[in-house]
């Protein structure tokens, strides 16, 4: 009984430790500020790490009247342009923001009193293994000409076989671009939806592909240089006009961008939707470039955060909520009758045009 007793004493003590070791804040000044606006606190990396700081982490940085959620990276780059960080510099806890100036932001002072403090436990990895996954432009890095070139049919729901493809650029100055064209000719595709390139790229980029200049000039091409926020107006209004382009021609589509991944992932995931395929098949196509491009593996933080990313995009369309099969196709639907502006008549062309 005593023995027991002293183990449990032990375990509390041990558990209280380790809480200890995860959580406890920390508090120190502004030390430094650099000619960047970059800011030096006085707390030094190994204070950090006692404290069981670990990159990834999500914190609280206090100081005079702000109160900012970070994340604790490597790198600048670790998080958008624009964006506040915490990180190590010359062995000090550093806060800064990429491409900013965070004294002149935040109106830093030295001497000026910091607390940092836990948010949430290692909830920005995902984010950092998509920010730091390596990828390379060599053939025999990849299994097949479809991996490299990032080529595929999308089948589901009720899309056709042969009716919709999607894949890395064709007819750019890129080693998967040979590889992406021969892909696409002999898939037979009769018209393309451009979401990468403006008209003067557009042109410039014909002289790598004699199949995609013929569509071109035979006017089979839409070209969109639209971005990746699907909220904004510029690119509801570009993806209206490439939906009634395929309306007004044939298949087999060909939907691309320049990595075919993102843009060409989210205009994928919708006609997918709006034709009654599965929220995981979606989720699943879409992580599939990742696959592809940077060998990502099911079970990984990384897998995680790419499949977030997709969630995340019909989450803004169904106002913050998550979507599953029961809402997914009404979601997508409503974005295109809302958003986008096609009308009833509209979206049934484009459906008959896929099945």
């Amino acid at each position: 009984m005593e023995v027991l007793c002293v183990k449990r004493i032990l375990f509390v003590l041990i558990f209280a430790i380790f809480t200890v070791s995860i959580f406890a804040g920390l508090s120190g000044k502004v030390a430094e500020v650099d000619k960047y606006g970059n800011t030096y606190t006085d707390l030094l990396q190994d204070s950090a790490t006692e404290a069981g700081l670990e990159f990834g982490d999500i914190v609280e940085l206090a100081f005079g009247d702000h109160r900012l959620v970070v994340p604790f990276v490597r790198n600048y780059g670790d998080v958008d342009r624009g964006q506040p960080l915490l990180r190590i510099s010359g062995g000090k806890l550093l806060m800064a923001i990429s491409y900013g100036n965070f004294s002149q932001v935040y109106a830093v002072a030295l001497g000026m009193g910091v607390n940092i403090s836990l948010v949430e436990k290692g909830a920005y990895l995902g984010e950092l293994e998509i920010r730091n996954l390596v990828r390379t432009d060599v053939r025999s890095d990849y299994v097949t000409d479809v991996v490299f070139a990032n080529f595929r049919p999308v089948r589901m729901g009720d899309i056709a076989p042969n009716t919709l493809y999607r894949c890395s650029h064709p007819s750019i100055n890129d080693p998967r671009s040979p590889y992406a064209n021969a892909l696409v000719e002999g898939a037979g595709i009769k018209t393309v939806v451009n979401l990468s390139d403006s008209d003067e790229e557009l042109a410039e980029n014909y002289k790598y592909s004699e199949f995609y200049r013929s569509l071109g000039e035979a006017g089979h091409i839409i070209n969109l240089n639209m971005g990746v926020d699907l909220l904004s107006p510029d690119f509801a209004r570009k993806l209206r006009l490439g939906f009634l382009f395929m309306i007004e021609n044939e298949p087999p589509y060909l939907v691309h961008c320049v990595e075919g991944k993102d843009r060409a992932g989210i205009v994928s995931a919708l006609l997918a939707a709006i034709m009654n395929g599965e929220v995981e098949d979606i989720y699943r196509d879409y992580i599939v470039s990742y696959i592809n491009y940077y060998h990502v593996k099911p079970g990984t933080p990384a897998y995680a955060a790419v499949r977030k990313i997709i969630a995340d995009i019909f989450a803004q369309m169904n106002d913050g909520k998550p979507v599953d099969d029961s809402n997914i196709r009404f979601v997508a639907l409503k974005y295109l009758r809302n958003q986008v502006g096609l009308s009833l008549e509209e979206i049934q062309k484009l459906k008959a045009r896929l099945r």
